[in-house]
């Protein structure tokens, strides 16, 4: 069975060996757990965007940069833009990718993703995926601004049941460029969770494709929250290839994008706001991406749903 932790420790190493040029700081705790700071106290850098995406995927990704330009009333404009291809998308996408554990030890707190989570299968969705990987050392991506520590990286080993020195943990914050990139490179995630609320078995996904404009970076992270999501809900396209029924489809594909949400039509921050600042208020089938296509290897149909709003994506990425 595919390793996504031995693959991404492939990588780590990597940045660690690239680390003065890709602006990230590496970090040996006492305990023997590596830290890679890619933007908590650091510039980090694109380059380093990249490989924190790949580490997300567990390296079943292949991300490279393009752009994306977009018409509207007020004229044209482009946007640097992240493009994501992904292999056996339920492991690299919802066993890996998905920031499904929340690490929470006393006055730490950041959102995990990436591969250590297929180590430790703690939550609910693996119950689902059927997959758990059997790897010595494990590699978690955390979305937060405050380094970990020792008892940090040793609830996350334990977790995990790995030697701490075998766990590497690496950080960035939401507003920061990694952040950014990182979080446009979700775009073919996104659609594969929303499929998993919609009922929809993802292990029937073969492939998946994406692209999704690079957020401009804001000045604090709430700021930033509402940026990277917009560049999801309202630029985000994917592309799906998936074998199953023409009839599941053709009633599953119009609920998955965006729009098809009661919420759809707000700048995140906004409607952040609008709920008094609780996540949870907002509509859950709001996540996904702005345009969805599926094609059917069974039928050899293709499904499309969604468009994107370059309105909405100037208001909150060029004008905020």
């Amino acid at each position: 069975m595919i390793s996504i932790n031995q693959r991404a420790a492939a990588i780590v190493r990597e940045m660690i060996a690239d680390s003065e040029a890709l602006g990230v700081n590496v970090l040996t705790l006492a305990n023997g757990a590596v830290i890679v700071d890619a933007g908590a106290k650091v510039s980090g850098s694109l380059a380093a965007g990249l490989k924190f995406s790949e580490l997300c995927l567990g390296g079943l990704g292949q991300i490279s940069f393009t752009r994306l330009t977009y018409e509207d009333e007020k004229g044209s404009f482009w946007l640097p833009a992240i493009s994501v291809s992904v292999s056996h998308p339920y492991i690299a996408c919802m066993a890996s990718q998905y920031a499904g554990w929340a690490i929470s030890r006393e006055k730490f707190f950041a959102m995990g993703s990436g591969p250590a989570r297929a180590r430790y299968a703690g939550e609910p969705l693996f119950e689902k995926l059927g997959y758990k990987d059997e790897a010595d050392e494990a590699v978690l991506l955390l979305e937060g601004r405050k380094l970990p520590k020792e008892e940090v990286a040793e609830y996350i080993a334990g977790k995990c049941g790995v030697p701490v020195d075998h766990l590497y943990l690496v950080i960035a914050p939401t507003a920061s460029i990694v952040g950014s990139v990182q979080i446009a490179a979700r775009v073919v995630e996104t659609g594969m969770h929303k499929m998993i609320e919609l009922g929809f078995d993802v292990h029937k996904v073969v492939a998946g494709y994406g692209v999704c404009p690079v957020p401009t970076v804001a000045a604090d992270d709430m700021q930033a929250i509402g940026r990277t999501n917009d560049a999801v809900l309202y630029g985000g396209q994917s592309y799906y290839t998936v074998q199953a029924s023409d009839e599941e489809l053709s009633e599953m594909v119009p609920k998955v994008p965006s729009s098809a949400s009661h919420d759809y039509g707000a700048l995140f921050y906004d409607l952040f706001q609008r709920y008094g600042g609780d996540f949870y208020k907002i509509d859950p089938l709001l996540f996904s991406p702005a345009q969805v296509t599926f094609n059917n290897l069974t039928s050899g149909h293709t499904f499309t749903a969604g468009q994107v709003n370059p309105a909405l994506l100037r208001k909150s990425l060029l004008e905020a």
